[in-house]
């Protein structure tokens, strides 16, 4: 069972189950525990992960702002599996790992481009609830990136919340993924109200 998860792995089982296995250890080298309790119910993991793979498939954003953005959702909401995940996605996909670690802490990162700071001001924004993304953001970054860029920006950002609040739900916790290829760990994000 995952550490901490609020419901019990079921046994990954079937044609299906073969191939998700095939597929974890593929991408990551192993069948993250995560996926025995998303199991449960193979319909919801199974449409979830294939929205996941389609989202690989855009390319107007990006692939540095599209990182930093699910990441920036990612630390606002507070998922430890998706910024791990992520973390060791953008190094195997060799995506700037020193910029990529500082995401947690980039308001008081000084790493970061304008642009990269509006893309992480807006996912911070859209995730927020209600969202919270005002006209001046989105105009800024619709002048910066276009109108393709944008969509895709908040559709990232929007499937990065549906994935980190279930995630958070049924308790998944990160996997420790980025330790295993070595990466230096994430900066910390910053305690609301410290040195106050």
């Amino acid at each position: 069972m995952t550490v901490n998860a609020r419901i019990p792995n079921a046994e990954v089982d079937g044609l299906y189950g073969a191939v998700v296995k095939m597929a974890a250890r593929k991408m990551i080298g192993r069948v993250p525990d995560s996926v025995g309790v998303l199991w449960n119910n193979p319909a919801v993991m199974k449409d979830a992960m294939g929205i996941g793979r389609k989202t690989e498939h855009w390319h107007e954003l990006d692939a540095n702002l599209a990182s930093y953005a699910a990441m920036a959702a990612a630390a606002f909401i507070g998922c430890s599996f998706c910024l791990d995940f992520n973390y060791f996605t953008a190094h195997n996909r060799g995506l700037d790992e020193a910029k990529v670690r500082e995401v947690p802490r980039w308001r008081d990162s000084t790493v970061f481009r304008p642009v990269e700071r509006l893309v992480m001001e807006y996912a911070e924004a859209a995730s927020q609830t209600p969202p919270a993304v005002t006209d001046e953001l989105s105009d800024a970054l619709l002048a910066e990136l276009g109108a393709p860029a944008l969509v895709e920006l908040a559709a990232r950002v929007a499937f990065m919340n549906m994935s980190a609040r279930m995630n958070i739900a049924l308790g998944i916790r990160s996997e420790h993924f980025a330790d295993a290829c070595g990466l230096a760990p994430l900066a910390e994000r910053p305690t609301v109200g410290a040195g106050e």
